[in-house]
């Protein structure tokens, strides 16, 4: 099946094209201090995965980095499509234990955009054909960011996923800037990074290599 060319000047269309990059994810730790940070340093999306704290805590940062990266870089709130829309985020990542992604749709609407992680390409396809837009694939490679019950997918993996599914992939688990490139390399559209972005001391600095690295990697593929 071919995929449905998207119009890249509606709202929806605009938020996929700018999905690639440095994807930055953000938690509970000073997430608005980091996504200020990571979009300096040349992020172009920005998750906020704040596993541990309420709800209005969560709304309350989104709705902080939604008004401080206007214009410079998307942001997606993870798990909770509800928070998405009220922060005036630019969408939704659901995973496993949340909603399911037709679903997360009929709460963002058609402009916004929603991710769901995937660990194969018949998941890709199916994510696709429920409501996501997009997808994340993974764990990449060995992490400690995340406990994922699955062996490192794999840069074929990647460049198999990216080069079938017809929709922006997003690879993340275990991606360093000794990695990022051979991952843009691969097809990802980005390239979600926790790790090697935030525990470096210098976030914006690090930001930037990641940054001009993904860059490097994209512009060498076939």
């Amino acid at each position: 099946m071919c995929p449905v060319m998207e119009d890249f000047t509606s709202p929806h269309g605009s938020r996929i094209a700018r999905l690639r990059g440095l994807y930055a994810i953000v938690g509970d730790e000073d997430p608005i201090g980091r996504a200020r940070l990571a979009v300096a340093g040349g992020a172009g999306v920005v998750q906020v995965r704040m596993k541990s704290s309420p709800a209005g805590a969560v709304l309350e940062a989104a709705r902080e980095i939604v008004a401080l990266v206007r214009g410079r870089a998307l942001v997606i709130v993870n798990d909770r499509a509800d928070l998405a829309v009220l922060a005036g985020a630019d969408g939704v990542h659901v995973g496993d234990e949340d909603l399911p992604a037709a679903e997360a749709r009929r709460i963002v609407g058609p402009a916004l955009l929603v991710g769901r992680s995937t660990r194969t390409l018949d998941e890709a396809r199916a994510a696709i054909a429920s409501g996501a837009d997009h997808v994340g694939f993974g764990p990449m490679f060995s992490t400690r960011s995340k406990e994922i019950a699955a062996a490192p997918r794999g840069l074929p993996a990647l460049h198999e996923l990216a080069g079938a599914l017809g929709a922006p992939v997003v690879a993340i688990g275990g991606i360093t800037l000794g990695n990022v490139a051979e991952v843009a390399a691969a097809g990802a559209a980005a390239a979600a990074i926790i790790e090697d972005l935030l525990s470096r001391g210098d976030v914006a600095g690090r930001a930037a290599l990641l940054s001009a690295r993904f860059a490097e990697g994209a512009g060498g593929r076939a």
